[in-house]
């Protein structure tokens, strides 16, 4: 059985590079373009798998060449497609990508057969879910199905993970039901009105979240690390530093190495360093699936830094 269920959006990424990203009505030359498989949940899904943790995928795609091609991919990668269904209708979710000299990106997902994922079809991997260790989430699909696959790994007693991308409004009582909460500094901003520019900041979000419901909370701040709160302790990790090629798929990256880690019982700083050791790795390489790391590129990198030190506080008082 899985170890980590996946429920989120799968899509072809079609990534574009240039020297810098255009002006609104400007065009500009771009030096390389790619076509590969994405999409949040597949992205971490591939990335579980990856750490040798027994990975599913719930999600859908289309009947095309797309959705045909991002099924191969997953078998490929050994991760569970049983509950990887098809539409008649609509066609596989598309991600269009801009990626400028310096690693920075625009993203425009249009959803596509990943809004045709409904909570039935999450009703039906129930089996796969009450068997996991983890259940990891986006906002990709719709809010519904992110409800129903909550639902269902909390009366499991499944460790429930959201990563709340892209950023939308979503209710404290859907934030209940998060054993831990995984935005990126915008995101964090955006859900609770702080502004996040720095670890001070990302505490203040984190504790803003964990009092609307949230477990506990991990804000990722790229080269500035990444910030666990909970209702008793604050872990501030440091980020490697490492050339940054594009930042496509790196916070997939943590997500998925944090999923597993914690699936195969490594204690929580322990998790949080594989993590950003993954992190660190997915900016180094160009685009989404190349850039996810194996358990042993994990490893290695690890070996090459000294040892990552994990700076422990309590909250600070309201």
């Amino acid at each position: 059985m899985a170890e980590v269920v996946v429920v989120g959006s799968l899509s072809m990424d079609l990534t574009a590079v240039t020297a810098r990203l255009p002006a609104p009505g400007e065009t500009v030359i771009g030096s390389c373009f790619t076509m590969v498989p994405g999409g949040k949940g597949n992205n971490q899904a591939v990335t579980c798998a990856r750490q040798g943790v027994a990975t599913a995928m719930v999600g859908r795609v289309g009947s095309d060449s797309f959705g045909a091609a991002i099924r191969a991919q997953l078998v490929a990668e050994g991760v569970d497609v049983s509950h990887l269904t098809t539409d008649p209708i609509c066609a596989t979710g598309i991600a269009h990508i801009t990626v400028d000299s310096a690693g920075q990106n625009f993203i425009i997902v249009v959803p596509q057969s990943n809004h045709a994922l409904t909570a039935r079809h999450v009703t039906e991997a129930a089996g796969l879910i009450d068997h996991a260790a983890v259940l990891l989430v986006q906002l990709e699909v719709r809010l519904e199905v992110v409800r129903a696959a909550l639902d269902l790994a909390r009366r499991a007693g499944t460790t429930t993970m959201l990563n709340p991308a892209p950023a939308l409004a979503v209710d404290d009582e859907l934030l209940a039901k998060v054993d831990l909460c995984l935005p990126n500094e915008v995101e964090a901003a955006a859900l609770t009105g702080v502004a996040v520019d720095d670890v001070a900041g990302a505490v203040r979000a984190g504790r803003a979240l964990v009092s609307r419901g949230c477990g506990a909370v991990v804000v990722t701040l790229g080269s500035k690390g990444s910030v666990y709160v909970d209702t008793g302790r604050v872990l501030a990790v440091p980020s490697l530093p490492v050339p940054v090629v594009d930042t496509v798929a790196a916070g997939d990256a943590f997500c998925g190495v944090l999923a597993s880690a914690l699936a195969r019982g490594r204690d929580l700083e322990a998790s949080l360093v594989r993590a950003s050791a993954a992190g660190a790795l997915a900016v180094g390489v160009a685009g989404a699936t190349p850039s996810l790391p194996t358990a042993g590129s994990v490893e290695e990198i690890l070996g090459r830094f000294p040892p990552v030190k994990v700076e422990r506080s309590s909250p600070p008082s309201a």
